[in-house]
């Protein structure tokens, strides 16, 4: 097996049988990205040449015997809207295009605190707005299973990198699926912690009661790893909370005897592409056998999550993107004759469709006029949705639906109709909306090879149930052993 193709895991191991060394690994990473990314257009920034320097100096402090990190010498790759020091954050914008962070997110000081080694910042839709990551105004990514097709979005580049086997795994951030679909899209595994488990101290904000870091990665096994480094309170970041310290690779049982899972029906509705449906209930009759007790029950508020999401979501960003006024920092246009000519003209050409369009309906609901009657009946709407999912915890362990009701499409074949591509997310917005965890893993392919994901959502701060739900499934069908990315075109 080449290097690339190994999990984190599976590189500590050899690491520490002294099987591979750290420069060994990072140089595989950094030939996969030279030989690959002309074809994937995963990354905006590539730190290539930095990489191989931090992993000498890694290897030197290993080989002088000073003591460094189980993770000391991984590689990652960074979702660009994460803030990292010294180097372009761009959130996939004209308005950031040359914004380089003056400081570090919390994560990433975190990750630099143990030893990982940034291999770059990766591809998104603009402002984390989109489901495809065909609104980067900076590039388009693609699908390494077909270069067709998109990769799913916004953490489009993070995902494809991961299939494409470019980063052993990545930071991405979720707003209403911007892990998990695009996870389930390419391939691999992606998990949307609980709202404030993980400190959003230095991403830059889309919608601030629902962001969330996460990981995406090759196996549940890595996402555990990763999840114990992102957890833990964040004074800086008010919404983050103080939790039980949990081991989440101790949670991974590879047992669900007992499990109770629950199906909502209403997301196997009409609209579900019926070899989603067919991988889906395989993976239930697959829990079964395992030993699950499964039921299907009725989650029917959940239909009203993407209409509350669209609004909630969009209003937040028109508050949270009004800094970017030509200003303070960022694109500021050339052409002006007034202050009143450096906003408007900045934020028209700094912005693309997509960011432009959320903005104005953000203001719409936001407005004296109809505040009531779009933006305060979202947040009831928010609070209908958690309690419907507070009562079905109450009955079961875990809730398991599509990821996407597709597999990756044509690119092209929805940028030019915005309301279908917001029905992209249906499946994964709820969860966004009621700050639940969620994790999308690969379930089976399509008769095109293409992946399907399954959801598998827990109750709050039950990360440690979904992650073994997902890991016993992982054990018993090895998706990974039997399905490969073919970069066909």
């Amino acid at each position: 097996m080449e290097i690339t193709e190994l999990t984190v895991h599976e590189l500590q191991e050899k690491i520490k049988s002294k099987e591979l060394t750290i420069t060994q690994i990072t140089k595989a990473y950094v030939d996969r990205i030279q030989d690959k990314e002309k074809d994937v257009n995963a990354f905006i920034t590539t730190l290539t040449d930095e990489a191989i320097e931090k992993s000498k100096e890694i290897e030197e402090k290993i080989n002088n015997g000073e003591e460094v990190s189980n993770l000391a010498g991984i590689p990652i790759g960074i979702k660009d809207n994460i803030c990292t020091k010294g180097i372009k954050t761009t959130c996939a914008s004209k308005m950031l295009e040359n914004f380089v962070a003056p400081y570090d997110a919390t994560i990433i000081e975190k990750i630099n605190s143990e030893g990982l080694i940034n291999l770059g910042k990766l591809n998104m839709d603009e402002f984390a707005m989109g489901s495809s990551t065909e609104h980067s105004a900076l590039k388009a990514t693609k699908n390494p299973w077909n270069l067709n097709t998109v990769p799913g979005g916004s953490s489009g580049g993070s995902a494809a990198a991961v299939s494409a086997n470019m980063v052993p795994w990545a930071l991405g951030s979720d707003t209403g699926g911007s892990i998990r679909q695009p996870a389930s899209l390419c391939g691999v595994v992606g998990l949307k912690p609980t709202y404030g488990l993980v400190s959003r101290y230095g991403l830059v904000a889309f919608a601030s009661s629902l962001d969330q870091i996460g990981p995406i990665t090759k196996d549940v096994m890595d996402s555990a790893i990763l999840l114990n480094l992102l957890v833990g309170r964040d004074e800086r970041d008010t919404t983050s909370l103080d939790t039980p310290k949990v081991d989440y690779v101790d949670c991974l049982k590879n047992d669900v005897k007992g499990l109770k899972i629950g199906i909502p029906k209403e997301f196997y509705a009409e609209g579900l592409n019926e070899e989603v449906r067919a991988s889906l209930n395989n993976a239930i009759e697959k829990y079964k056998e395992l030993g699950a007790e499964v039921e299907e029950f009725s989650l029917d508020i959940a239909k009203y999550s993407l209409a509350a999401y669209y609004i909630i979501a969009c209003a937040e960003a028109s508050s949270n993107l009004g800094r970017f006024d030509g200003i303070r920092y960022g694109y500021r246009t050339k052409n002006y004759e007034s202050l009143e000519d450096i906003y408007v003209n900045s934020r028209s050409e700094g912005f693309g469709d997509e960011v432009k369009r959320r903005i104005i309906l953000g203001t719409y609901v936001l407005s004296s006029g109809y505040y009531d009657a779009y933006y305060k009946k979202a947040q009831q709407v928010r609070t209908l949705v958690k309690n419907e999912f507070d009562k079905a915890f109450e009955k079961y362990d875990v809730i398991i639906t599509p990821t996407s009701p597709v597999v990756a499409f044509e690119a092209g074949t929805k940028s030019k109709n915005p309301l279908e591509m917001y029905l992209a997310d249906i499946c994964t917005v709820s969860v966004n909306v009621a700050g639940l965890p969620g994790i999308s893993i690969p379930c089976g392919v399509d008769s095109n090879g293409l992946p399907i994901g399954m959801q598998i959502i827990g109750n709050r701060f039950c990360e440690g149930t979904i992650l073994n739900t997902a890991y016993t499934f992982e054990q018993a069908i090895k998706f990974r052993d039997n399905f490969k990315p073919t970069f066909k075109k």
